[in-house]
């Protein structure tokens, strides 16, 4: 099996197991950079993104060691989550992650998937042990390869411009993104690439099909039979991959296609039942290469079931990175990990409003590349420092949640004796403490 098994599980539930340092206080910020032009998404049609939003998870342990997480947010919809966590997560040894992942998945019966939650106790064990991340978990380190990826949407000869530009940065892989109303428009973009770059530059095609979204503005709708001419056209125009070209539900007919197609089919970046359905997805070899974001598909954990259930299936595992700095971040370092040798990974770029100042506005240090490399982060856990100044500036802490101020909330909203009782009975839960 992987290299990185025994790592995931060290710490798992034992009957004596010693406890050294506790979760005790839990904040919350929401983030909005503000962007220098608007961002039009390929994915989300008619939308004009002024802000790269998203909320920020703080966790402190008792001896004062910090983890960091982020999810994507459209704006103030986790308002409250904060009320959810501190009686689930309080109190928890932050190296247990299988308890974390168990409650974790309690929470999500409520129908509130927050897979994002997890790498911030990652990043928590890996400091403990002083290790980067992708060294807690067998990963080497070495030099990992981008591939730029594209955001918006853009007729041919201007994407021709975008790519050359990208090519004299240094990058060796681009992703294009194709939304047109006709398969016609879609073939004539990647055309127009491939003519100009198809000997010098390996290229991949995102259909955005997994999850389409129609909120703002229609979108196009494949249906299989384009998929497969759309798919056929890229193969024969040299096209590296092909990412999400139908409904990441419809298990048979991307089963179908991938068997079929003559290039590789890649997706799985937002199954946010996670492992599970990814595991059925990969028995069923529903892709030829999976690249599930752990922000959304389960989390670190979860993430390492897949990269193992692949390997096992001879199949391939690269990350979808496009959400933020941190998100990119625990992604780099699951790529360090288990990612694709042969394989590129994703590097969100398209200038001027999506780049590392604006995407990575809260690190002290953003992940600029060097000429379509990146080196990988020397410090321990996710290697990476918030730079507060910045925090202050942009983002507005939301919640704070320590043992003090839930048991006061317990105590206002359930009444001084039924307080009393969970008190107990987390206790009793709890058990004693042991050190070393």
């Amino acid at each position: 099996m992987a290299k990185f098994a025994g790592a995931f599980r060290v710490g798992a539930a034992h009957t004596e197991r010693i406890i050294v340092s506790v979760l005790s206080r839990i904040e919350l910020y929401h983030v909005a950079v503000p962007l220098p032009t608007p961002f039009r998404p390929a994915w989300i049609p008619g939308l004009p993104q002024t802000h790269n939003r998203f909320d920020l998870l703080r966790l402190v342990t008792d001896d004062g060691v910090e983890g960091w997480s982020a999810g994507p947010a459209m704006g103030g919809e986790r308002r409250g989550l904060g009320d959810l966590l501190g009686p689930y997560l309080l109190g928890l040894d932050p190296t247990d992650i299988e308890t974390v992942q168990q409650r974790l998945r309690e929470m999500s019966y409520l129908g509130l998937r927050n897979a994002w939650i997890e790498p911030a106790f990652w990043d928590i064990k890996a400091k403990l042990a002083g290790l980067p991340l992708y060294r807690l978990l067998g990963g080497e380190d070495q030099p990992i390869r981008l591939y730029a990826s594209t955001g918006q949407l853009r007729g041919p000869a201007a994407r021709v411009e975008e790519v050359a530009r990208r090519a004299d940065e240094g990058f060796r892989s681009v992703k294009l993104r194709v939304h047109a109303d006709s398969l016609e428009e879609d073939i004539a973009q990647v055309e127009a690439v491939t003519k100009a770059f198809g000997d010098r530059i390996r290229i991949g095609v995102d259909a955005n099909q997994g999850w389409r979204v129609t909120a703002v503005a229609k979108a196009p709708l494949w249906d299989r039979v384009r998929a497969r001419r759309f798919a056929d056209a890229c193969a024969d125009l040299g096209v590296a991959w092909l990412e999400e070209p139908l409904a990441m539900d419809d298990y048979d007919g991307l089963a179908e296609l991938t068997a079929a197609a003559k290039l590789p089919i890649t997706g799985g970046e937002l199954h946010t039942a996670g492992w599970p359905e990814l595991r059925m997805m990969i028995h069923r070899r529903c892709y030829d290469v999976f690249q599930p974001d752990a922000m959304f598909t389960g989390g670190v954990a979860q993430t390492l079931q897949v990269i193992e259930e692949c390997r096992a299936h001879g199949l391939r595992y690269t990350p979808h990175t496009w959400t933020n700095g941190i998100g990119f971040a625990v992604n780099l370092h699951l790529m360090a990990v288990g990612g694709d040798p042969d394989g590129f990974l994703e590097y969100p770029l398209d200038p001027p409003s999506w780049t590392p100042r604006f995407r990575d506005a809260i690190l002290t240090e953003p992940f600029n590349h060097d000429r379509g490399t990146l080196s990988l982060p020397t410090g321990p856990g996710l290697g990476f420092t918030i730079d507060r100044s910045a925090l202050r500036r942009w983002g507005r802490r939301t919640s704070v949640i320590t043992a003090g101020r839930l048991a006061l909330r317990t105590l206002r909203d359930k009444g001084p004796r039924v307080a009393a009782e969970l008190a107990r009975t987390r206790r009793h839960t709890a058990g004693p403490r042991s050190t070393p």
